[in-house]
């Protein structure tokens, strides 16, 4: 999805679907919504049609991915969005439609983009002209559920810091194998974090690039945690506390069942497992996890706190050290 000029028609590549169309999609497979408001008179508009949506590696994104809907800030058609009716608020030219108050409120501003979950319970508003680079975290954010743990600026940050040169510094954290990590508990034993994603997972390259490599998180690493960095699609069989696991078609989708058994069958692309000594699970954390939100989890692992207090106990302490503990009833 690299960043070019485009010129194409006025649509750029998407294939724009009305709100009717979208929804009744949607009813049948899943996706999020892109939601592209405009008006006839906003250059801007076309421009981003011409450029941003004209750049084949977003356009097939956005086809692939989400319901993408065009739709006029200022129509006169009454529609339906998410079983209520939005009518134009004037017979005037250029008012904002009552749909388009409900995304914007008082602040018009064209194009606005709004990103919508498959169940429209959360809305992602970005006013102004994307372009192609801004536009690609944006997508990976609402596709891989990134929007269910972080705020968009912290993977946005993040992001930057996996696909282009920002020169953000790093801890280097050894990473092993099953079969290193079964020798090493013998040895040396330690909890264990299990990073299990796949090639096409961009939110799984943004964890294994900056996450596990933040300076706070690499040091907490090393010292308390091996980590295991493993692939959801591997065909190898593997051999895990004596029992076999193997590649295997679940769902559709070929995965290997040791992902599966690891996240107590609760597996999303990403997925954290963390293992105590005796490589049993503790807990799976599923889709993306930034350094900002792994680090108190790890300590509150790593220091043994689950074992005697909850988490929302153990984060009161955490985020105020100096205050006084609890006293148990």
């Amino acid at each position: 999805m690299a960043t070019q000029a485009y010129s194409q028609q006025e649509g750029g590549l998407v294939n724009w679907l009305s709100f009717k169309e979208a929804q009744e999609k949607n009813k049948l497979v899943q996706r999020p919504l892109l939601i592209d408001l405009y008006t006839d008179w906003c250059g801007w508009c076309k421009h981003m049609m011409k450029t941003t949506y004209s750049n084949p590696g977003i356009a097939n994104y956005i086809n692939t991915n989400f319901y993408p809907v065009k739709f006029d800030a200022e129509t006169k058609d009454t529609v339906e969005y998410n079983g209520k009716i939005y009518k134009p608020l004037s017979p005037a030219p250029k008012t904002a439609h009552e749909l388009t108050i409900k995304f914007l409120g008082n602040n018009l501003s064209y194009p606005s983009t709004i990103f919508t979950t498959n169940k429209y319970d959360y809305n992602l508003l970005v006013p102004g002209f994307i372009e192609d680079k801004k536009l690609e975290p944006l997508l990976i954010f609402m596709v891989e559920n990134a929007w269910q743990t972080a705020v968009y600026d912290e993977f946005n940050k993040h992001f930057l810091n996996t696909f282009y040169d920002t020169g953000f510094a790093k801890t280097p954290v050894k990473v092993h194998t099953f079969k290193e990590l079964q020798l090493l508990q013998k040895k040396a034993p330690k909890k264990v974090l299990v990073s299990i994603g796949t090639e096409f997972c961009n939110s799984c390259k943004v964890m294994n690039q900056t996450t596990f490599v933040d300076t706070t998180i690499g040091k907490y690493l090393n010292k308390n945690f091996y980590l295991v960095k493993f692939d959801a699609t591997s065909t190898d069989t593997i051999l895990f506390k004596n029992e076999k696991y193997y590649n295997a078609i679940v769902n559709n989708f070929p995965m290997h069942t040791l992902s599966l058994k690891l996240s107590n069958n609760r597996f999303a692309l990403p997925t954290l497992c963390v293992l105590d000594e005796q490589l049993n699970t503790i807990d799976a954390l599923n889709f993306y996890q930034s350094p900002e939100r792994l680090k108190p989890i790890l300590t509150y692992i790593g220091s043994n706190s689950y074992k005697t207090k909850t988490f929302n106990d153990f984060m009161q302490e955490y985020m105020n050290p100096g205050a006084p503990a609890k006293k148990k009833k």
